[in-house]
């Protein structure tokens, strides 16, 4: 399933949401990302739609199985290459801002070969 770069900063959102907690409502990832309360509803309902994310009868956000998967992705992807960046000299803020673009759009292959080559140098 391709899913849009918002949908996956939405899944990643409420990924790192919910290692810090259980409880998590849409005006959560609102305020985590800076967007309106009728914006955060209608991606939550894309993407419940999609089967990524559910609502429990409290209100609660959670992943499914397969938004767990996606957010699991994006968010190694996140950590990698900002772990490369800042060992190639980048400051800390640019290189979690740059990472947070390329993610969405790296090819599998070339992350692939991130990892290997940052597994290598001990990275």
């Amino acid at each position: 399933m391709a899913i849009q770069e918002s949908g996956e900063m939405y899944l990643e959102t409420i990924y790192v949401l919910s290692r810090e907690s259980d409880t998590i409502r849409g005006i959560d990832v609102g305020d985590y990302l800076g967007y309106s309360k009728p914006s955060v509803s209608r991606a939550l309902n894309l993407l419940k739609e999609d089967g990524l994310v559910q609502r429990d009868k409290n209100g609660y956000i959670k992943l499914t199985e397969a938004g767990e998967k996606i957010a699991k992705n994006i968010y190694e992807r996140h950590a990698v290459l900002t772990r490369l960046l800042i060992n190639i000299g980048v400051d800390e803020e640019t290189a979690a801002e740059d990472a947070c673009r390329v993610e969405h759009y790296i090819s599998d292959k070339t992350f692939e070969a991130i990892k290997y080559h940052m597994q290598k140098r001990g990275f």
